[in-house]
């Protein structure tokens, strides 16, 4: 042994229980550090990492505990010194080795009793640290996240490759500095390669924002990144959204989707939705003026042809009205005409209209002609002004009004389902209609002024959306990441707000983006306070990890379920961690360690400060 080796040597190994290794540390080696080749070296303690040589080989592990064993046959010898009789051993757990000079996870082999431990030199230090892999043959791209917290001098990098193209996990109690890790990683993102034309072409970032966090309200901001590469979308369902997020057409038309959204049921609904949504007779019908008025005629000449209670007509014509914005659609006289006017002769089984003057007009052509035809063509019906949801929802009644009147269709079934039409004025009020795609890399979403439906709904419409067209472009060039800040509300599967079968609909889609999206060039990181509410097959596909402080039971235990790199250390440090730091644990680095988070540069911080409550109440 030469003499550099002697200074970091530390102790002896005794026992050997596979990974966990117990090492007897030398009585000279108590000291908190120790100076080596002019570096000062932090001594053996919890968290720290060791070095033990068998023949050539160096393996490497992280001090998971320690504790104190007596030495029996000393203390039977009355002259022994009282520190003779003690031992200090260390708990060990093997988590790497080195192989030409260059630190590699995983176990390759164990020691024996007898080998040899050392403290690591700052070069074997570094090389663990070091988290920058090579990618084909060349290293990947660091970029720093923070420093080492129990080394304040030490940076931190990972390389971009191995940390964004993974699906990421940002967890952390309220006040942890969750969103603000979250916001960070992707502030250093868009920093270093914003003004890049590749990257502009073909990254594209998608941010749903339940809190309102990451947009201010006014017409620009930088958070985040700087607002010329954004698409800010602030939603609201309050009133109309000054910018609604487009939708396609394509998307908006998906048959399940409607079936959960309206709550169909699946024996009776749900295969009414399918006919109303596969006849285009109707709805092709009311994009023009005329056309619309004809399609409303044929509906009423079958109604009354069908002898239908005459409550249905009116509903039929209430229903119309009720189904678009009151001031586009001018069918209001006509309901209160029919229903003055348009009388049921009981003793001849058939309706018949009796005009101001009089005169009575029966079933025949000149009943059709005067009480549908020139009372519809005297309405004004401003067709141009009827949002394509007004159309859709227009569409499913004008086919339930068809099948009454030519089917005798069920009502009492079929009556719940047009009910619930309603909730589709929310929706209208937060999308459109569009194929437009946008030639910003970001686009941030923010939820706070909608109600708690549009927050099930809008996430779950927008990412499938995004996901399917990406799916069907199978371009390997693209990059897509969605990006869910309190993911809880969307990826919880304990929610009571909502039935089994749209829980199921809305788990069942973000776990194929997660299990599936790799193979697209599509990747989620989600943020949120409580990883218990969050699905676990969704947190254990996750291949990084954020872990900032938490102090729920259940959150802790979701996480040692679902995380497997992390280690006994990083485990128990979870509740105790300060604001700001954070254990990163995951493919991008080779072993779990606890960093504090950079600092975004003033302007780009999200809007998620705690309040100071002192500042308000002074004189």
């Amino acid at each position: 042994m030469n003499n550099l080796d002697s200074i970091l040597k530390i102790g002896n190994v005794t026992a050997v229980k596979g990974r966990k290794v117990d090492v007897v540390v030398d009585k000279s080696k108590n000291s908190s550090h120790l100076l080596f080749n002019g570096d000062v070296i932090k001594n053996v303690s919890v968290g720290g990492y060791v070095k033990i040589t068998k023949g050539f080989e160096e393996l490497v592990g992280k001090i998971e505990g320690e504790y104190i064993s007596f030495d029996k046959a000393l203390e039977r010898k009355e002259y022994a010194h009282g520190r003779d009789k003690i031992s200090r051993v260390l708990n060990i757990s093997l988590v790497g080795y080195f192989e030409n000079s260059k630190f590699k996870q995983g176990v390759k082999e164990l020691p024996l009793i007898e080998n040899e431990c050392y403290l690591l030199t700052r070069d074997e230090f570094n090389g663990v640290h070091n988290f920058i892999k090579d990618i084909n043959g060349e290293p990947d791209i660091p970029i720093r996240v923070g420093t080492l917290a129990s080394e304040k001098g030490k940076e931190i990098f990972v390389g971009v490759n191995s940390l964004f193209a993974s699906h990421i996990g940002v967890f952390g109690n309220t006040g942890s500095g969750k969103s603000y890790t979250l916001a960070g990683l992707y502030y250093k993102l868009f920093k270093a390669y914003h003004n890049n034309s590749g990257f502009k072409t073909n990254a594209k970032f998608l941010i749903i924002d339940f809190n309102g966090e990451y947009l201010n309200g006014a017409e620009s901001d930088n958070i985040i990144t700087d607002f010329e590469n954004k698409n800010l979308y602030k939603l609201t369902t309050r009133e109309e959204s000054t910018k609604k997020y487009p939708i396609t057409e394509n998307e908006i038309s998906d048959v399940d989707f409607w079936a959960i959204f309206l709550t169909a049921t699946e024996k009776t609904q749900k295969p009414f939705l399918k006919r109303a949504l596969s006849n285009d007779f109707y709805f092709s019908r009311l994009n023009d003026e005329n056309d619309f008025k004809y399609a409303m005629s044929v509906i009423l000449e079958s109604l009354v042809t069908k002898k239908v209670d005459k409550g249905d007509i009116m509903q039929f014509l209430s229903d119309v009205v009720n189904s678009t914005k009151a001031d586009n659609i001018d069918i209001g006289d006509l309901v209160n005409d029919y229903r003055q006017n348009l009388k049921w002769h009981s003793n001849q089984q058939k309706y018949y209209y009796e005009d101001e003057e009089g005169t009575l007009y029966e079933e025949n052509d000149d009943f059709k002609d005067y009480v549908f035809t020139n009372k519809l063509d005297d309405s004004s019906i401003l067709v141009n002004d009827i949002s394509y949801l007004e159309k859709f929802r227009l569409r499913i009644v004008f086919q339930f009004y068809n099948e009454i009147a030519k089917f005798n269709l069920n009502t009492e079934h079929i009556s719940p389902l047009l009910k619930r039409l309603k909730n589709i004025e929310n929706l209208d009020k937060v999308i459109t209609i569009s194929s437009d795609n946008s030639d910003k890399f970001i686009d941030i979403v923010s939820l706070a002024d909608v109600n708690t439906t549009m927050k099930k709904v809008l996430p779950l419409l927008i990412c499938k959306q995004i996901y399917d067209k990406k799916k069907q472009d199978r371009n390997d060039t693209k990059y897509l990441n969605i990006i869910i800040d309190e993911a809880h509300n969307i990826l919880s599967y304990s929610s009571q707000r909502e039935s089994e079968t749209w829980k199921d609909y809305r788990l069942e889609t973000f776990e194929e983006i997660i299990k599936e999206g790799r193979k697209f060039g599509v990747f989620l990181t989600v943020a949120s306070q409580r990883p218990s509410d969050i699905s676990s097959t969704i947190i254990s596909q996750l291949h990084n990890y954020f872990l900032h402080r938490l102090i729920n039971n259940k959150d802790i235990e979701a996480v040692e379920r679902t995380v497997s790199y992390l280690d006994q250390v990083s485990f128990e440090a979870l509740s105790i961690l300060p604001t700001g730091t954070c254990i990163l644990a995951g493919l991008s680095a080779q072993v779990p360690i606890i960093i504090e988070i950079d600092k975004i540069e003033d302007g780009y911080e999200p809007h998620n400060k705690t309040i100071k409550p002192t500042d308000y109440w002074g004189n």
